[in-house]
């Protein structure tokens, strides 16, 4: 049986809106509305899904970076709520993050060799001596030579940051590399090269990535399992195979149909998606993909529905495929 590294239970996050009236009624964003999710130790974890679904919200609820307005996350069995600040510093060292833009995520007026060298000396990892070989060492497994650890960022080109991004994060030895968008800067000569390093990682260290892209791609290319969320809710989970060759939901289905394809039969059956997602601060009575959907009843308009696993771990929220009751309508 597989160990759960990760275990997300219903996370909800909620951010309160201002208002220039005194006596207004209090408005929230629902950024992530009931999301619930596991992930294995040694699993390439993927999270799919346009802009605005929640996704890098997800990530930081993941990473306790966000507290959950509602709902638990279990890292290794331990609840991540509550923890008091020693608990949570020596729990941080499992987990670390890659974020979108390297250039923003490095200290512009710090060499790199120091800022790979930063983790060590805030959690008192080794002596001076012994850190800086470690450095070497970790510059040498991103696959850049030792002459980068005296060179500043502005030096260095788009996919030399995110692998000295990658290099500081791995520092430390975390056992769960949570990845935001972490190619999606690049381009696209250099994305190949940055994602053939994560898979080596992946696989020489036995690494757990939660990987956040909305290049499906490259989600195909790497992850074993992925979610699809829209508007703050998980609509389908499956292994990335059977996501792709069984896709579910209408939204999943428009999703895989715009990966670009050489064929022209692949680009024949791109599905069109029409219309803007509904506003996360007013969300409609019953299925929040209904407006979009060209497959919509009336049943959807009424209800929300649940995600039901169909068999083999197969997950999917959306009434013509469970045939199953939904969530009472708000």
């Amino acid at each position: 049986m597989r160990e759960k590294l990760v275990e997300a239970k219903g996370l909800y996050k909620r951010y309160a809106l201002k208002s220039d009236k005194l006596f207004a009624k209090r408005r929230y964003l629902k950024a992530v509305d009931g999301v619930t999710f596991d992930i294995y130790k040694g699993e390439f974890f993927g999270v799919v899904g346009e802009s605005g679904c929640g996704k890098s919200t997800t990530a930081k609820l993941v990473l306790d970076m966000e507290h959950p307005t509602k709902g638990t996350v279990l890292f290794k069995g331990k609840d991540m709520s509550g923890l008091k600040p020693k608990e949570w510093r020596a729990l941080r060292l499992n987990m670390q993050m890659i974020f979108q833009d390297p250039l923003g995520a490095l200290d512009p007026y710090m060499c790199v060799g120091k800022q790979i060298m930063e983790p060590l000396e805030i959690h008192n990892i080794g002596d001076p001596k012994e850190r800086k070989q470690m450095v070497l060492d970790m510059l040498a497994a991103v696959s850049l030579k030792p002459i980068f650890y005296d060179r500043y960022p502005h030096e260095l080109s788009g996919g030399q940051r995110q692998r000295i991004v990658l290099a500081r994060a791995l520092i430390v030895k975390p056992e769960l590399l949570v990845c935001d968008e972490p190619i999606s800067a690049l381009d696209v000569s250099i994305q190949a090269q940055v994602v053939n390093l994560f898979k080596r990682i992946h696989k020489e260290l036995n690494l757990t990535f939660m990987f956040i892209s909305h290049d499906l791609r490259i989600v195909k290319h790497v992850c074993d399992r992925i979610i699809v969320m829209y508007l703050g809710r998980v609509v389908e989970e499956a292994e990335s195979d059977e996501l792709f060759k069984n896709t579910l939901h209408p939204y999943s289905q428009a999703l895989i149909s715009a990966v670009p394809s050489l064929t022209p039969d692949a680009q024949a059956k791109r599905i069109m998606l029409h219309g803007d997602p509904p506003n996360p601060i007013d969300l409609p009575k019953g299925c929040r993909f209904a407006s979009r959907c060209s497959k919509c009843t009336p049943r959807c308009l009424e209800s929300e529905p649940e995600l039901v696993d169909m068999g083999g771990g197969h997950k999917v929220a959306c009434f013509l495929v469970t045939g199953k009751e939904g969530i009472n309508a708000r």
